[in-house]
């Protein structure tokens, strides 16, 4: 079995226009050496997805959270907020046992999270601005401060990832 430190939960969206995001987190965290784990992964149809993530999220030692999603849906002009809700629980896990699991919270800008999410005011959330490319070099940075281990500069994950 693979060492539980090196396990990245990822919440986001995963709709095509999401995409380019969610594939450019998933090559930073192979990039790094990490394994990225979603709720993807669990195609048990019979198991409740809450009790999925729940489980991912107490088996990962990390966690990248993008809370850029909540404008209102065209048809039900309601918000969707499955990912400030599945941060919440990792949060919850975090401050209610080992510490784990050592966060990243995304959002499109800077301080926008203040006006839906006020709650998040001192955790500095980091902003990829809508860029795969700059969500890489977020995560490779926020690893290499974690880790403190040599990692792939973010030249040559820009490279990579262009292939």
């Amino acid at each position: 079995m693979a060492n539980l430190n090196r396990f990245i939960f990822i919440n986001c969206p995963f709709d095509s226009e999401y995409r380019p995001l969610f594939e450019a987190i998933v090559f930073a965290i192979y990039a790094c050496g990490f394994v990225p784990r979603c709720s993807l992964e669990d195609g048990d149809s019979g198991r409740l997805r809450l009790l999925k993530i729940i489980d991912l999220i107490d088996q990962c030692a990390y966690g990248v959270h993008d809370i850029s999603r909540t404008e209102l849906d065209a048809n039900t002009q309601l918000p969707r907020f499955n990912m400030p809700f599945e941060l919440g629980l990792a949060l919850g896990r975090k401050h209610t046992s080992d510490g784990r699991p050592r966060l990243l919270i995304f959002d499109r800008e800077a301080y926008r999270y203040q006006k839906f999410l006020s709650d998040l005011a001192g955790c500095d959330p980091c902003s990829h601005n809508c860029s795969p490319i700059e969500a890489i070099i977020a995560i490779r940075d926020w690893l290499l401060r974690e880790q403190k281990e040599i990692l792939p500069g973010p030249i040559h994950l820009n490279l990579w990832f262009k292939l």
